[in-house]
This record gives C-alpha cells, structure tokens and sequence, in this order.
C-alpha cells in the first residue's frame, strides 16, 4: 500500500503560481535572518487602508454584521458600486450587473468557468498577469499568446486581435489587463474602440482586468465595458486593493451582462458562500467617502513611478519607459543580462540573494510574466522614496560585482543565461 496517499490530478500537479509571493517569501526569510532587504518584487500599497473603509468596518461589527450575505453581495453595496462605475468611467451598469468577489483575482476562474471549453483558444498578451495562464488551463482551454513591445508603449495590438478573432478557428476568449501589470502599459481609448468594434456580435467572450484602474498617469481610464454593446460580450474585474490600500480585506467586484453576473453568483454560492459583510462594508464606504483620499495616494504613487524612472535611467544598459500607468516600472535590461551571463530572473535574483551579504533588492525578472517578458525586471514602487533611490544604486553597483555574479551562477546554474 502507498503512504503517499491518492495521486493529484494533472492539473495540479502542474500548477504554476504568482512568482511575486514567492520572492516575498524568500525576501522575508532573508530579512528574519537579519539581511536588509528593499522590497519591490510585491504590488502591494504601503499606505494605510483608506479612513473611512476602516471606520465602517468597526461600525459593522458593532452592528453584529457577522452573519452570511448572498452570494452576489449586499444589495447596497452593489448598487454603490454600478453608481460608482457609470459616474467615472461610464460603464452603463445597474446592481444586476454587479457581483463582489475577494479580490479581482477569483473573476480570472469564474470568467473562465463561464466562458471556455476544452481546446478553446485564448488570446493573452504577454507578458502577462502570472495568474492567467493556470486558470486557462484548468479548464483544458489553449493560451494563445502575443508579445506586447516597448516600442509600442506596452499597448495591445488591435491587428493581432483582429487576426486571432477572423483565422483562429476555436477563438472563444481574450483576455485585457490595463493599466498592464508587469509593463505599466495603458490602451487607449482608440484602441478599446476599435477591439470592442473587433469584437461586438461575435461569439468572443472579453475579461478586463482593471484592478489599476486609478493609476492613471495621463488623463482618465478607459473601460471597454463603456463601449456600446460591451457589456454583453465582457466581464471587468475591479479591487479595492491598489485604489484603497486594502489588499487584505480581499474585497473585489466584477462588472457583466446580468446572465453572466447570476451564474457567477452560483459560483460563489457553491464555493465561497460569500465575501464578508463586514469587508463589503468598508468597501462600500470607502466608494462613497474616500475618493479624496485615494486621489492624494495615487499623486504620491506618480510620483515615486517618476522617481524610480529617473533613477534607472542613470544605469548604464538599461531602458526604461515611463509607464502611463500601475505603480510598477519595468526596465529592459537584457544588454546587462547578456553581459553577465545570467537570464533576467536571475539578475532579480542575484539582486535579491547574491549581490551583498548584508543588504539586498527585491524584484521580479520579466520571465516571471512569461517568454515575452525575458530581458525585463519590474519594480514596484512599494517603499519609501529614499529607499527607492538606494536601491538603484545598490542595482547599478551589483551589475559591476561580476565575481560576485560568477560565484551566484556556480551556485545557481539554473539562472544561466543560454
């Protein structure tokens, strides 16, 4: 008789994860162990959660609001998110377009759940939010992935998606994430036009992953659900994670078609029962009260990204844009890798665990996103300015420390580059 218990399924056998937090974790084991570490591998908020989100949610426990909800969400705060939606970005929803969800995250498994079929094809943009691929696959669906380029601002490319919708012959899904975590891209509203125009009256199904909808750098978001007919066709997946800093209250909504909305409810209903009360309050509070705020936040955001861009630009092999929006920079480095021998994750790495005994940077190498990402770190803004400044130029001075890089590679072959 085995002792290793019932065999896992292949899927997850297979499974693959967000790379952010297991850098945090090695970051954190690091730092227990008495190491400095500058931590900008994680896209966290380093300001407090927003003041009334925090006093709502000690109101609603003195309230005794410690019981189950429905599984769409408290009708109030439903209604306070489509209020909210329509007025700033001019998606025409009503509460039966809304479901609340822990986080944006989840709606990646439901929209896949309620769209796609085994051997469906998918179409990413890459690189791209480590989440998507795995949850793609778990329903046996196939990724189709195309490159999102530097030179053209990170932006999605409206003829690919043309292409994949017209010659892919199991196109089903595509999958939009702006502002664009890793790269800070942002698509334009010209762009949205005319992947909504793409897209409207064919059997394609759209998940829009905007959880950096208030980290925009140029003028406002842009929402494809604000297009005409695009409520039908798409799923938006909002938190209040970045805009509120309250990634853990795990507090999300998703925006659809009110069909898809009830079968995402079941979802939930058969999963997770519900999101708390008590978080949907202070949820609903910070939408009401607390735009002030999370604009003053998102100033300070800007202006650490304008910062680490500055900085970066100083180091000799790197190319760095400034991003339209997110709180993350993401600079090419691949002449550097090239030089040194080592891929872009484990540049991150060495950074991270090989440049300095004493003190280290945390990051993420652009593999971490997928292929189209190799040649790339991303930094997240998530320290104090004056750490932001000091971990450049510990980067800058590691990638003249080539002994110090051989004697990581001898120890770390995998992070060679081929």
């Amino acid at each position: 008789m085995s002792s290793a218990g019932p065999a896992l399924s292949s899927f997850a056998a297979g499974l693959t994860t967000e790379t952010a937090f297991d850098v945090l974790a090695v970051a954190r084991k690091l730092q227990a162990g008495g190491k400095d570490v500058i931590a900008l591998q994680i896209g966290d908020s380093p300001f407090p959660s927003t003041a009334s989100a925090l006093k709502a949610a000690h109101a609603a426990i003195d309230a005794g609001l410690t019981r189950y909800c429905p599984s769409l969400g408290l009708p109030e705060f439903r209604e306070t998110i489509a209020r909210t939606v329509s007025a700033e970005f001019g998606i025409p929803a009503t509460a039966e377009n809304v479901v609340v969800g822990p986080g944006a995250k989840v709606f990646e498994t439901y929209f896949c759940e309620a769209f796609l079929e085994p051997g469906d094809a998918v179409l990413v943009f890459q690189p791209a939010f480590p989440t998507f691929e795995p949850n793609i696959l778990r329903r046996g669906a196939r990724p189709v992935y195309v490159p999102l380029k530097q030179e053209n601002q990170f932006r999605p490319d409206v003829g690919a998606i043309e292409k994949f919708v017209k010659s892919e012959p199991r196109a089903k899904a595509i999958f939009l994430n702006s502002p664009h975590n890793p790269t800070g891209g942002v698509a334009t509203k010209d762009d949205l036009k005319q992947i909504a125009d793409i897209v409207r009256g064919t059997g394609i199904a759209v998940f829009s992953d905007e959880p950096y909808c208030h980290m925009i750098w140029g003028g406002k978001h842009a929402s494809i659900l604000a297009e005409p007919g695009m409520l039908e066709h798409c799923v938006g997946a909002y938190t209040f994670s970045k805009s509120y800093s309250m990634s853990g209250w795990r507090c999300g909504y998703m925006i659809a078609a009110p069909r898809v909305a009830q079968i995402v409810g079941k979802m939930i209903n058969t999963s997770l029962s519900c999101v708390p009360p008590i978080v949907q309050m202070a949820g609903k509070a910070a939408l009401e009260h607390d735009a002030a705020e999370r604009d003053a936040v998102m100033v300070k955001f800007h202006k650490k990204v304008e910062l680490l861009v500055n900085e970066l630009r100083h180091v000799p092999g790197v190319t760095v844009l400034m991003p339209a929006g997110t709180f993350y920079v993401f600079p090419r480095v691949a002449p550097i890798c090239e030089r040194l021998g080592i891929t872009s994750h484990g540049l991150a790495m060495y950074l991270l665990e090989g440049a300095d005994d004493k003190k280290g940077v945390a990051c993420l190498g652009g593999e971490c996103f997928g292929a189209a990402g190799a040649g790339f770190i991303r930094f997240s803004c998530a320290e104090p300015d004056e750490r932001l400044v000091e971990a450049v130029a510990f980067f800058k001075d590691a990638i003249t420390r080539t002994d110090r890089v051989n004697v990581y590679l001898e120890a770390n072959p995998k992070y060679r580059a081929n």
